[in-house]
């Protein structure tokens, strides 16, 4: 899902201390929030994985099915011997289709800040592409990164960057992030992206507070990370799952309830909830194509190509720089 930078689906692993600051940082004020790219741990990254099966979950399999349908004309408007390098790779389902497509690719450089998630991922894509040089990078894609040198010269560099995680951005940290991706890419690069698109509430809603359950799970599994690594004390069961799509500024926000007065401990700093207290962990914003046009271009950035699917549910778009 797209539950990455607020967060999601980062640069190099986080340095000792910045997990806790940023805990502590964030519980210390109101509202409180936790940044959502420490969702993904080994065991977050594979609750993703499955969120992205579920049939509540439009997004993946919508996305997928474009990149299959439209794969060609994408791979003919990025060109031959291409670097593609993919922020937030996670498992590398999607990355699979365009390679698929694309004609002499030089390297592909998957950056995820979950070192073991991403060591699992190349190794798989490594084996099943084996004329294909793999080059994973353990970082925070927020940030900026190096990239390994490719094995030979490439045409150019395509950054594939998607789910929609560009939601999980407000508006001014997302123009700042399309800028830091059009950089990675260079001045004759692109950058492809998957953005998801305004529809109504309760299909939207449905897909990130599923039956199963399985979004819950991802979003306490970020609270059972703060107790095995930080000495937390938070009890999972005293905090509620919640996601509502605001209808304004048409974004899904996703948060962690507290079902009863409590106090929680992290690494002996005692934090008191009142009942009803919420923990904000995520925002995924929804795009006309009008607004991710203008999104784009505040990131230094203009539309080039634009794919959806037959009912408009998603895009995929290729940026050029302006």
């Amino acid at each position: 899902m797209d539950m990455t930078p607020s967060c999601a689906k980062t640069l190099p692993p986080a340095r000792p201390g910045t997990f806790l600051s940023d805990v502590l940082s964030g519980l210390s004020v109101r509202p409180r929030s936790l940044p959502c790219k420490y969702f993904y741990d080994l065991e977050g990254s594979r609750l993703f994985d499955r969120i992205c099966e579920l049939d509540a979950y439009y997004p993946t399999r919508t996305e997928a099915a474009i990149l299959r349908d439209r794969g060609a004309e994408m791979a003919g408007v990025l060109g031959e011997r291409v670097v593609l390098v993919e922020p937030g790779a996670g498992s590398g389902t999607k990355t699979r289709i365009l390679l698929d497509h694309l004609r002499d690719t030089v390297a592909y450089v998957p950056v995820d800040i979950s070192g073991e998630h991403l060591a699992e991922a190349a190794s798989a894509l490594a084996r099943d592409y084996p004329a294909l040089p793999v080059l994973p990078v353990v970082a925070d894609f927020t940030r900026p990164f190096e990239l390994p040198a490719p094995p030979r010269p490439a045409a150019r560099t395509v950054v594939f960057f998607p789910g929609s995680t560009i939601g999980n951005f407000e508006a001014e940290p997302a123009r700042a992030f399309l800028a830091h991706l059009g950089e990675i890419a260079g001045p004759d690069g692109r950058v492809l992206v998957g953005a998801d698109l305004h529809k109504d509430a309760a299909t939207l809603e449905r897909a990130y507070d599923d039956e199963l359950g399985v979004t819950a799970a991802f979003n306490k599994n970020l609270l059972a990370r703060i107790n095995r690594e930080l000495g937390g004390t938070f009890d999972l069961d005293a905090f509620a799952h919640r996601a509502r799509y605001e209808v304004g500024p048409m974004r899904v926000r996703i948060e962690l309830v507290s079902l009863r007065a409590q106090t929680v401990a992290v690494a002996g700093r005692s934090f008191d909830f009142a009942e009803g207290e919420p923990i904000h962990t995520e925002f995924a914003h929804k795009y006309t194509l009008e607004s991710f046009a203008e999104l784009a271009r505040g990131g230094g950035l203009r539309v080039e190509r634009v794919w959806t699917d037959g009912a408009d549910r998603f895009s995929v778009q290729c940026l050029a720089p302006a």
